[in-house]
């Protein structure tokens, strides 16, 4: 027995569990915390499920307007606008697009999403005060393609090499707050609960869903800034 344990207690130091006095090298972590870590490494290893979860669930939550997150102490707005692609994993049909101006916010687009399918790709515009960005992002490792900066207010060509790199990472960092915005309801109890009952109820279009859409989605963006606060 004393012979067993032995070889648990080095097998255990050989995984790197425990230090060299037998008591473990990492702090235990709350179950929230673990979740979402866990979502986030599936979501940076091209986990496209995840992917096309997050942009669906942001097409829910930009439906009700307003400020979705913070960067840098500034609210941040989200519109998909243009192009959106759906796709799906079973089904008669697993793959579709729709254009036109308001087309993610559609009728067909929210009935298509109620049958299984999930946003895949989409453009989107983000504002952040007087100014608005522009990209395409896709789900399979959130790359943001072509994306459209603000006007430039350096006038040497240097400057504006630095302007530009300067704006692409806050670009970018919009898009990070929003990934880890949905990775935190991911990993709370309310996802299950509560956030997906009501975007199947948008879908469908129920307007009283739709209304408790905004109320979530206000309280939702409250909670994150008390939050980062």
């Amino acid at each position: 027995m004393a012979r067993r344990d032995e070889a648990r207690a080095e097998a255990a130091f050989m995984r790197g569990d425990v230090g060299v006095d037998g008591g473990a090298t990492e702090e235990t972590k709350d179950e929230a915390e673990l979740e979402k870590g866990k979502a986030q490494d599936q979501l940076l290893r091209g986990r496209a499920y995840l992917g096309r979860e997050f942009l669906t669930w942001l097409l829910w939550r930009t439906e009700a307007g307003g400020p979705l997150v913070e960067v840098e102490g500034e609210g941040v707005s989200v519109l998909f606008m243009g192009r959106v692609v759906l796709r799906g994993v079973s089904g008669e049909v697993t793959e579709m697009s729709a254009k036109g101006t308001l087309a993610p916010y559609s009728e067909q687009v929210r009935h298509s999403l109620d049958r299984g399918l999930l946003v895949a790709q989409a453009r989107l515009r983000f504002t952040q005060g007087e100014r608005e960005f522009e990209a395409t992002v896709d789900s399979e490792f959130l790359d943001i393609r072509a994306g459209k900066l603000p006007a430039l207010m350096s006038e040497e060509e240097d400057d504006q090499l630095s302007e530009r790199l300067l704006l692409m990472e806050q670009l970018a960092a919009m898009v990070d707050a929003l990934v880890q915005d949905y990775l935190s309801v991911r990993a709370s109890k309310g996802w299950s609960k509560t956030v997906v009952p009501a975007m199947k109820e948008w879908m469908r279009g129920d307007e009283q869903g739709a209304d408790a859409l905004a109320k979530a989605a206000r309280a939702r963006g409250r909670d994150a800034r008390t939050a980062r606060s």
